[in-house]
């Protein structure tokens, strides 16, 4: 059964425009300063599990609407399930769980662009993406544990950001960082003014796909993803096969046979 195109109308809770190669999502609930509903969670969840580069789309650029990028967690959603059961805590967790991985596995380039608050589930959101441009009015928190709750699902993917120490700092004391701060620590990659956040953002994109393979960036994602965790041997089997099979690949040998004829490398975009 074919699969149906992507049809950004679809779409209730983000606004979504495709630009050629480039995906462009915005979160669209200023007034809830985009937090993360049940509706949102399952509208971004559905947009990024899609095969997205067969869409024709090397990246995406998720920006929030309004004064912040995300609040993070509904809080109204989770106080209604204050008197839920297990089973319904662990599915609704399970949803969360869901959108992240979605993120992190999707195959297309990543780009989240964050201006005013990034908090708990929403800066979750931001920073599973490959790459976070801030403005230099953003910040970010971590607030679980100021209501006694846990940034339990964030912690599984930060240690592939930060170093040890700082995660610590970041889930265990829950006070704002600004940019240059997220910037210092390796949270985000770049700091702009504000009002050039979206050009500097595209910019990345567009000299990333210029430069490399979508194809060599989708294998060099699962790869990172894939060896993350595992002891060194059993790392080191998955590269060896990740090695070969790229070799086989008509992007690595078109890659190879344009740059012995003309001594550059292919431009992919």
């Amino acid at each position: 059964m074919s699969r149906p195109p992507l049809d950004p109308s679809a779409y209730e809770n983000l606004q979504v425009e495709q630009e050629g190669d480039l995906l462009r999502v915005t979160l669209d609930n200023p007034d809830r300063a985009n937090a993360l509903s049940p509706a949102l969670l399952a509208e971004l969840t559905d947009l990024y599990r899609r095969p997205l580069r067969e869409d024709g789309v090397r990246a995406v650029l998720l920006a929030g609407a309004g004064k912040h990028f995300s609040a993070g967690a509904d809080l109204a959603h989770l106080e209604s399930l204050r008197g839920a059961g297990q089973e319904h805590n662990l599915a609704d967790s399970g949803r969360l769980r869901d959108l992240f991985e979605s993120v992190l596995r999707q195959e297309a380039l990543t780009v989240a662009l964050v201006h005013g608050s990034c908090v708990a589930g929403g800066c979750g959101l931001a920073t599973a993406h490959d790459f976070v441009v801030a403005a230099h009015d953003a910040r970010f928190l971590y607030s679980e544990v100021r209501i006694g709750f846990v940034a339990a699902l964030v912690a599984t993917y930060l240690p592939l950001r930060l170093r040890g120490s700082d995660i610590r700092e970041l889930l265990l004391n829950p006070e704002f960082i600004d940019a240059e701060g997220a910037l210092a620590i390796g949270l985000v990659n770049r700091v702009v003014p504000r009002e050039e956040l979206a050009t500097r953002a595209t910019e990345l994109a567009v000299g990333i796909l210029g430069r490399a393979s979508s194809e060599s960036i989708a294998r060099t994602k699962r790869l990172i993803l894939g060896i993350y965790g595992h002891p060194l041997d059993d790392a080191l089997a998955m590269a060896t096969r990740a090695n070969a099979e790229a070799r086989q690949s008509p992007d690595c040998q078109h890659g190879i046979a344009t740059f012995l004829a003309t001594k550059k490398p292919p431009e992919w975009r």
